[in-house]
């Protein structure tokens, strides 16, 4: 079972981390406390779905679009102009997603496709 204090603890201690390396791939001006502040809603959201439980695939995409979101807020916050390997890391959970479920999707299709059927004249 889930216990909420380790739940807090577990993305509590994600959400420093993360802070912690955008903070060295960042221009100097953007600092770890901007960074912090840029991403908690989403740390807290994402919390709050995995304590709900939420589906694998459904939190999968819940994921990557508050990291998207995320990338947002670090670009709106950030009083210089970000690298644009930054914007981009934003998209990468996205893509990968994305393909991944495009895959699963593909993969489905051609296990219920019928087989042949012989017509008889």
């Amino acid at each position: 079972m889930r216990h909420p204090l380790d739940i807090v603890a577990m993305f509590a201690a994600l959400w420093l981390l993360a802070a912690m390396m955008l903070d060295a791939l960042t221009p100097k001006e953007l600092t770890a406390v901007m960074i912090g502040v840029a991403i908690g809603p989403a740390i807290v959201i994402t919390a709050v779905f995995y304590y709900l439980r939420c589906a694998r695939t459904d939190f999968a995409v819940m994921f990557a679009a508050l990291w998207l979101i995320s990338d947002i807020a670090i670009a709106f916050v950030s009083p210089t102009q970000l690298p644009h390997f930054l914007i981009a890391l934003g998209f990468v959970p996205a893509l990968l997603i994305g393909s991944v479920l495009h895959w699963q999707r593909f993969q489905r299709r051609q296990e219920q496709l019928p087989a042949p059927s012989v017509k008889r004249g």
